[in-house]
């Protein structure tokens, strides 16, 4: 062999061992999940999780802000046993039909019963099918009562205690006032699954139920709910509230209530930080906030929250757990809490310094969140709860319905589902 060949072998092999390798391909793990409200705490999370955990690439899908539509994309996924989906953000009344589908994976092998004593009972209560658990909470919601407090100090008011004086104080403001663009109050009454927990609220209060969860019997066709209803269309919508309600979900009845255009609005813990924002918001410094008025007694607030659950069908569930454990994890629970106002859902994060000074709230929240009232747990919540949204946003939005003859159809539909249940001794 020449001088010239063996130079240039030389060369040859230099360069193979000197140059530096080409990165592996990336393991892509992916994540559906929903356009957060602090979306530069997310990506620090994700970009954390990432360099901790050397070749690994988190691949999110921004699914939509509506919880009903997130539901529809996860499952039409999850039927199609797509490999590609590992980790996927869950509502609190999804766990028991997406295990009882076959569509999660059971999490009991990963996150033992004392880790879970972490947590807050409810949410991990939510969580549990048949005695596994399907999902890790992130954060914990309940419904709350956000009010203007300079009308209410300026007009000689209190907050209200029950929902028929929290009308009648509406209206007085709004005399008194004489601003054609303040209304009453601002909600959730759109077609979806917040219409569900706003009227499960007001049913709750007056003594009734969606439905009785041992007989099997939709509920809503009795003088309880029937009452309350009736409330909500004749005394909310159609008096204090515009008909723009009809159409909003949280993000936009809290836009109505930041732009000083509503005397009170009822929304979950993450509005306060919103509403308090002085570059979000026009009356910010003048908000209260306070559990939900009732009919005779004490109100009642819905359990929501958000949790993270492994697809049954990922190639990768170590490391989709991995991915779990590390974004429910308490530093990054604490990164969320501060940066957004979510309410965690580990118990020692009530007692944090950092976070008790910054949200001082919080810590008077934690009974309203052990005592929130959860939906009915059942896998086949999803047809209850499309029977309940259709008749829910009929009622209320035409005034002139007969609510009775409405929820008996309807309590009918709802009975012929649960009979399912009961036939398949479905849990």
């Amino acid at each position: 062999m020449s001088i010239a060949k063996n130079f240039l072998l030389w060369i040859v092999c230099l360069s193979f061992v000197c140059a530096p390798r080409a990165r592996a391909q990336d393991t892509e793990l992916h994540f559906v999940t929903w356009k957060p409200e602090a979306s530069q705490v997310w990506d620090q999370a994700v970009r954390d999780f990432e360099r901790q955990n050397v070749g690994v690439k988190i691949v999110r899908e921004i699914a939509p802000q509506s919880s009903t539509q997130i539901h529809d994309l996860l499952a039409q996924k999850l039927k199609n046993r797509d490999a590609r989906l590992d980790v996927f953000f869950m509502d609190t009344i999804w766990p028991a039909e997406f295990a009882s589908a076959g569509w999660a994976l059971p999490l009991d092998r990963y996150f033992h019963a004392a880790e879970r004593n972490e947590f807050l009972k409810a949410p991990i209560l939510a969580n549990q099918y048949r005695g596994q658990i399907y999902g890790v909470p992130l954060f914990i919601d309940a419904g709350l009562l956000y009010y203007r407090k300079d009308l209410l100090k300026k007009h000689a008011l209190t907050p209200p205690r029950t929902w028929r004086e929290l009308v009648e104080q509406a209206k007085t403001i709004r005399v008194r006032e004489r601003d054609p663009h303040l209304v009453g109050f601002s909600g959730q009454f759109k077609q979806y699954e917040g219409l569900i927990c706003n009227m499960m609220e007001y049913i709750l209060s007056n003594g009734g139920a969606l439905w009785d969860d041992k007989r099997l019997a939709s509920l809503l066709d009795q003088p309880a709910a029937l009452e309350a209803v009736r409330f909500v269309r004749d005394q909310i919508i159609g008096e204090i509230s515009h008909r723009g309600v009809l159409a909003y979900e949280e993000p936009e009845s809290l836009a109505l209530f930041t732009q000083g255009r509503a005397i009170f609005h009822r929304n979950w813990p993450y509005a306060w930080k919103i509403a308090n924002d002085p570059e979000q918001s026009r009356v910010a410094g003048n908000i209260g906030m306070m559990l939900l008025p009732g009919f005779t007694g004490s109100g009642v607030a819905a359990l929501g929250g958000w949790q993270l659950g492994v697809s049954r069908f990922s190639r990768k569930p170590d490391l989709a757990w991995r991915f779990v454990a590390f974004m429910t994890s308490i530093e990054n629970q604490k990164r969320i809490a501060l940066a957004t106002g979510r309410a965690p859902t580990r118990v020692a994060l009530y007692d944090d310094r950092e976070i008790t000074d910054r949200i001082p709230h919080l810590n008077s929240l934690l009974e309203t969140f052990k005592r929130a009232a959860p939906r009915p747990m059942t896998p086949v919540y999803v047809p209850l709860s499309n029977i309940m949204q259709r008749y829910f946003s009929s009622v209320l939005a035409v005034p002139n319905t007969d609510i009775q003859k409405r929820a008996a159809l309807t309590a009918r539909d709802m009975n012929r589902v649960l009979d399912l249940v009961r036939e398949k001794n479905i849990p």
